[in-house]
């Protein structure tokens, strides 16, 4: 290729996250259990059905009173009131309160008419067969409102959020048993070149063992994606395009290895020569080589072929533009400096300590544990070094 290719190279980050996601197809909605709504991403607002709680409750185990009838309580003063039933969670007591009268609560039971406040179990002690002390006065401060946490019709979950767990819990506490949710991407994954070996098996000189399509297989499972695996294909135009053709029903093909400038790495040349290339290499340290294209309609992403650059290309472009979320970052202080790259956005491996971010020291692309030990990757834009004490932006692993 010696002249002007005729798409975009050495594309910026922003740039390349840009391109894939505007390259993936719009997602119908389907309305889902909430057993089968973790990792998903809601597709609508969810409102309320129900308040919660849905009576004034008692916040602790210990008896309903009139604030008005226990001011002035002490452990030497005690005040006294006659017990005249209880209230608890699914029997609620039914009577009226009155003045010098308390009832009985436990944790979660509807507040009885005429009480107003809450006396701890621990602050009490029995007197006679109807009689209770307080040692301290009963508080407002134990009683839950009504709709206190939300109310009927109101929009608590919306459109767009990741469902966690505590999401789920929620959306079940608001009366739903089931979500609209946007239908999961299906990715097809596969693993290209003449030197990867599945693990497990014996290794010859020269081989690696397949760590990029675990490591991928994994982080498009966290990103609520549908995994297609597709396996491993040597470097061979014809086995790379077989492989390519096997991947109907994906909404995006993701590639591991063969996007370089060598000369095999076919799967650049397939998609430049017979495809269509909507960019070639990224302005980012490690994992430069990326490609993005299309196959008979379909999104192509090759990622390149080292583990290092294969799984930080995946955290920083292709998660991002696969959930519609940014990477997570922290500001942090650093302490070691961190070098800059001239003409590329440098994604260096830290470790955090203390509050702070100090460099992992071993940074080439060939040291895999390093993504295992290190936890994060400081951002160092273009040209532009971190020193010892500066503020810097690190994304979590």
């Amino acid at each position: 290729m010696t002249a002007a290719p005729p798409f975009p190279m050495h594309v910026s980050v922003d740039d390349a996250r840009a391109h894939l996601a505007a390259l993936l197809p719009a997602r119908p909605t389907e309305t889902v259990p909430l057993a089968q709504a973790y990792g998903r991403t809601l597709a609508r607002d969810v409102p309320a059905l129900v308040s919660h709680p849905s009576a004034t409750e008692s916040a602790l185990d210990g008896i309903a009173a009139r604030e008005a009838d226990t001011l002035g309580a002490t452990p030497d003063a005690p005040a006294r009131l006659r017990v005249i039933g209880e209230s608890r969670a699914g029997a609620a007591f039914t009577g009226t309160v009155r003045s010098g009268e308390c009832v009985r609560i436990y944790t979660g039971a509807p507040l009885p008419a005429g009480t107003d406040a809450i006396c701890p179990v621990e602050q009490l002690s029995d007197d006679g067969p109807d009689g209770v002390l307080l040692r301290r006065p009963a508080s407002p401060a134990d009683v839950r409102h009504e709709g206190g946490d939300f109310r009927a019709g109101e929009v608590v979950l919306h459109a767009g959020q990741h469902l966690t767990a505590p999401r789920l819990a929620l959306a079940a506490a608001l009366g739903h048993a089931a979500l609209s949710v946007q239908r999961r991407l299906r990715v097809a994954l596969l693993s290209t070149g003449d030197e990867v070996v599945p693990p497990g098996q014996p290794l010859t000189a020269g081989q690696v063992y397949d760590s990029n399509s675990v490591g991928l297989h994994a982080m498009l499972l966290e990103a609520g994606c549908e995994v297609l695996p597709l396996g491993h294909a040597p470097d061979s135009p014809q086995a790379l395009q077989a492989a390519i053709d096997a991947a109907g029903g994906a909404d995006v093909l993701l590639t591991s290895g063969g996007v370089s400038m060598g000369k095999y790495d076919f799967m650049r040349d397939l998609l430049v020569e017979q495809g269509r290339v909507s960019f070639w290499k990224v302005r980012m340290r490690p994992g430069g080589p990326a490609i993005l294209g299309g196959w008979n309609g379909l999104p192509v992403f090759g990622l390149p072929g080292n583990p290092v650059s294969s799984l930080v290309v995946f955290h920083v472009i292709v998660r991002p533009a696969l959930t519609g979320q940014p990477p997570q970052t922290l500001r942090l202080r650093a302490a070691t400096p961190f070098r800059a790259l001239p003409d590329k956005t440098a994604f260096w491996r830290g470790v955090i300590e203390g509050g702070q971010v100090r460099d992992y020291g071993q940074q080439g692309s060939g040291i895999l544990r390093s993504l295992s030990d290190a936890g994060a990757l400081v951002i160092v834009p273009e040209g532009q070094a971190v020193q010892s004490g500066d503020d810097v932006d690190v994304i979590l692993m």
